[in-house]
């Protein structure tokens, strides 16, 4: 079963990797790679950026010793590194130091350090909307009584 648009990331670059699936839980659910580095202990996506600057060799050798340390899995040898090299083969730029910073986008909602003036036409429509709620609770007020 995928993962609902609603719940991914749409600015990361990291979804498709994240999201992919490693293989079944015991109850027959989807086990996401998301999932599994969470189920280690591990930020899901630290270790996915970390693993994107690495080789493939070195990122499909290290997703398949996580792979193999999951408490639950029951997976060969063989099948830890053919699923590892799958996922790798999701990852964003390999080997690469200039994908550090493009891996995931800022957030689009704003942050307390970013000082950016808020464009005019924001204003704007913050203003319309408390003149639309004041003249909505004095409309209210008038109607009910006090």
């Amino acid at each position: 079963m995928a993962l609902r648009s609603e719940y991914s990331l749409g600015h990361s670059t990291l979804n498709d990797f994240l999201f992919a699936r490693v293989g079944d839980e015991k109850d027959g659910t989807d086990l996401t790679v998301l999932s599994a580095l969470a189920r280690l202990d591990l930020d899901p996506w630290t270790e996915a950026d970390r693993l994107s600057g690495l080789t493939k060799k070195a990122a499909t050798s290290a997703l398949a010793a996580a792979i193999q340390s999951l408490p639950e899995g029951h997976w060969t040898d063989t099948d830890m590194q053919s699923i590892a090299a799958g996922l790798v083969e999701l990852l964003p730029k390999h080997g690469s130091s200039s994908n550090k910073s493009s891996t995931v986008k800022a957030s689009p909602e704003r942050n307390s350090r970013d000082t950016r003036p808020m464009p005019e036409s924001r204003k704007k429509m913050i203003w319309i909307a408390v003149g639309v709620g004041l003249i909505l609770v004095l409309f209210l007020v008038r109607l009910f009584g006090e």
